[in-house]
């Protein structure tokens, strides 16, 4: 009975050993727990992002401003009979010649 009894403390120190000491224990379960914590946070990135550019993409099929839009922005497109003015600022700061 004492060698069954010594038996089973035995496997319970190797069994607490391998949960608490061993790489594969508690240690990986933190770990792997914090790289699921940081993939979440960037899939909530990614998700967001993705929102944006659908509707960004419904705004293109479904409307002409939304490409008007882009191109006067993007590309300096005007209208037919529109005037076109440019700014330029007076620089301010002393040339060095």
């Amino acid at each position: 009975m004492k060698l069954f009894i010594a038996f089973l403390i035995t496997i319970f120190v190797f069994l607490q050993y391998q949960l608490w000491v061993d790489r594969d224990g508690v240690r990986k379960l933190i770990h792997l727990s914090q790289r699921i914590d940081n993939q979440t946070a960037i899939n909530q990135q990614l998700y967001e992002r993705n929102e944006v550019l659908a509707a960004e993409v419904e705004d293109l099929k479904s409307g002409f401003d939304a490409i008007e839009e882009r191109a006067r922005m993007e590309l300096g497109m005007i209208r037919e009979g529109e005037t076109f003015f440019q700014v330029i600022e007076k620089n301010t700061q002393p040339s060095k010649q």
